[in-house]
């Protein structure tokens, strides 16, 4: 039986694909050099950033912090002298002035006692007078002088006790306030050490807060506050007290503000939302995009020498928003590298190209 011979085409096809395949193994060679080619020198020009002159100016941070508000005198009312309630001059929410009487109790006798006392008084009095005189004769011995004048004495403090007793019958304001609370009735019979009322002073309140451990070294008494109430409405004032220890489950220290309300508004018990004027400092307005992070962690900004050379400086965030950074540390002036900062090094020398902003400064029509 006669094999079948492929077709020619066949043949063909491999013959080319086996000389590509020797071709592309053994290479063209003639096209190789046993050098390199010369390259030609080329003058490498420094790297270019955009430059803006900045210098520094004073800035009043703030610190704001939640807090609450309570009257600056609140004093709960209570009963020195046993008794029965026998008139109630003033009702709950009057408003009361030092020296008010806001309660009467039942004397028990007690007017008719002190006369007594006073009448007792008198004679112990007179007694003494003609036992001096009887003394100057010697009629009388030192020791009965003595003891009539220790008469005298324990009559003055008879007085002095019934008159307490008494004025503790009618109680009376000892600043001016508001009754806020009155919890009793005509013919309530009250025990000593018993509450009955509760006085507050609010024209002045007295704002409360806490603030965190990283930020205590920066407030003192004697810094403004402003006061937010939760309708807008704001208050100032000043602040009065720094705890000197940190709160042991928080580790934050309480602050005290005593803030103005001239107009009596009811706020006592409220929240409110307390911002802190700290002291004024020097600071950089920069875009917060132009904060990097140095070796060690720390917020930096890129900015150049006289000698055109990329410096970085630590700096410090006083405070920052979407639209701006102030940061203290950078010398002033200064200048600023506002665009190509991330693609030099420190040390490296640059090409400088004032900022758009700065040129547009410079060419401004002046008056």
């Amino acid at each position: 039986m006669l094999r079948r011979r492929p077709p020619f085409s066949y043949l063909l096809a491999i013959l080319i694909t086996l000389g590509l395949l020797v071709w592309l193994a053994l290479g063209d060679f003639q096209y190789f050099q046993s050098e390199a080619p010369a390259t030609t020198s080329a003058t490498i020009e420094p790297p270019g950033v955009e430059v803006s002159e900045r210098t520094s100016s004073e800035y009043l941070p703030t610190l704001s912090v939640q807090g609450q508000l309570e009257a600056h005198r609140n004093v709960t009312l209570r009963v020195n002298q046993a008794g029965q309630v026998m008139e109630l001059p003033v009702a709950q929410g009057d408003k009361i002035t030092a020296g008010d009487t806001l309660l009467i109790l039942d004397s028990q006798a007690l007017p008719e006692r002190l006369a007594q006392a006073r009448d007792e008084l008198a004679l112990a009095q007179a007694e003494l007078s003609g036992a001096e005189s009887l003394r100057q004769r010697q009629l009388i011995s030192q020791p009965d002088l003595l003891r009539l004048r220790s008469a005298v004495t324990r009559s003055l403090a008879d007085i002095a006790e019934l008159q307490r007793q008494y004025t503790d019958t009618r109680p009376t304001a000892p600043f001016d306030g508001v009754l806020d609370q009155l919890s009793v009735e005509l013919g309530d019979l009250l025990q000593v050490g018993e509450s009955w009322g509760r006085l507050i002073d609010d024209r002045t309140l007295l704002a409360s807060g806490w603030v965190a451990q990283q930020r205590a070294h920066e407030i003192s008494p004697g810094l403004a506050v402003d006061v937010r109430l939760l309708d807008g409405r704001h208050l100032s004032g000043e602040l009065t007290y720094v705890a000197s220890r940190a709160d042991e489950a928080t580790r934050s220290f309480q602050v005290e503000a005593e803030i103005d309300n001239p107009q009596g508004l009811r706020l006592a018990g409220a929240s409110a939302e307390l911002t802190i004027t700290l002291a004024a400092r020097q600071v950089h307005v920069i875009s917060p995009a132009l904060l990097v992070l140095d070796e060690e962690g720390q917020l930096a900004v890129k900015h150049l020498d006289n000698q055109n050379r990329v410096q970085q400086t630590q700096v410090e965030l006083v405070s920052a928003d979407a639209q701006a950074a102030r940061v203290t540390g950078l010398p002033s002036p200064l200048r600023l590298i506002t665009l190509g900062g991330g693609l030099v090094d420190v040390g490296e020398r640059v090409e400088s190209v004032a900022a758009e902003s700065d040129q547009e400064a410079n060419h401004a029509p002046t008056d």
